[in-house]
């Protein structure tokens, strides 16, 4: 796909004056576009959803997220790999996130990175992909040398690939097992594709990875039931979700919580079947992990 040809990089016809708008119509120029970053992924829906229900056997199965993505698509996959650890006991070792130039392009550009295809290969390579795990592979462009070696990679290893893009026809897209595109179009400021393309691949990326976590049993209704608490305000949390679950006195779930290690799942269980702590772990284990059949049961 020729860059000339490519949506995101094409000048916006909508705002040719933008450098003499008033800041008033500026800010709510740059606010407004981002809602075509929210249709573009509503209309994604299909392939999202069906990306999700072949992940979740396959991350049941033992399998990680594998996320890789240059410049602000790589940037957005390591801050989704990162947060599913206090949000929902994700073990680090199960979302692994590449980066084009490496940890340090986090934090500066490393120029040429996003251009090297072999090198994408071999970060994924090292990574070493498995049949069960799920590679999320992101690029605005859906033609990012680097993102297409770590696809190849990955597919060479038998992983699900789920190649998420925002130009219509993109090689990323065709070549993943599931493909999905977020035609964002135009950006405001042509080819800033942090702006709406950047927002609607977050949105994705929060439906994706939260869609797997709430069918691993990680949600109880529409409560943080798993996570893990590493600071004062996850703590404060932890408790506030275990008496609103439980109908408990702070005193009775605070007590709770400490005898289990702030596991809230388990502290739920012993205060809604009245129960010992030990015994609601081992009845949140016979369940598989879900808190409903661990209560229902």
């Amino acid at each position: 796909m020729k860059m000339a040809m490519l949506k995101t990089e094409t000048p916006s016809p909508q705002h040719p004056l933008l450098d003499q708008y008033p800041v008033p119509e500026l800010v709510a120029s740059f606010v407004d576009d981002q809602f075509n970053a929210v249709q573009a992924v509503r209309n994604a829906v299909p392939r999202i959803a069906r990306a999700v229900e072949a992940a979740v056997p396959r991350i049941e199965a033992g399998g990680r997220l594998l996320y890789a993505g240059a410049g602000t698509s790589g940037r957005l996959g390591v801050l989704d790999s990162v947060e599913l650890y206090p949000t929902f006991s994700w073990p680090r070792e199960r979302a692994v996130a590449l980066l084009a130039g490496g940890e340090q392009a986090m934090f500066a550009a490393v120029e040429g990175a996003e251009d090297d295809h072999d090198q994408g290969m071999r970060d994924m390579a090292a990574a070493r992909p498995a049949n069960n795990d799920v590679a999320l592979l992101l690029a605005a462009s859906g033609a990012t040398p680097y993102v297409l070696g770590a696809l190849q990679a990955a597919r060479e290893a038998g992983a699900l690939t789920i190649g998420i893009a925002n130009n219509a026809g993109s090689t990323l897209a065709g070549q993943a097992d599931i493909g999905i595109t977020l035609d964002t179009g135009s950006e405001i400021i042509s080819g800033s594709t942090r702006l709406k393309a950047g927002t609607s691949q977050k949105i994705v990326l929060n439906t994706i990875s939260s869609a797997i976590m709430v069918r691993l049993h990680k949600v109880y209704g529409n409560l943080m039931v798993d996570l893990k608490p590493t600071n004062a305000k996850l703590f404060a949390r932890a408790l506030r979700l275990t008496m609103h679950a439980t109908d408990a006195s702070e005193a009775q779930a605070r007590a709770t919580l400490e005898q289990c290690g702030f596991h809230v799942k388990v502290a739920i269980v012993a205060l809604r079947r009245q129960v010992p702590v030990e015994r609601a772990e081992r009845l949140l284990a016979e369940a598989g992990g879900s808190l409903r059949a661990a209560l229902d049961g």
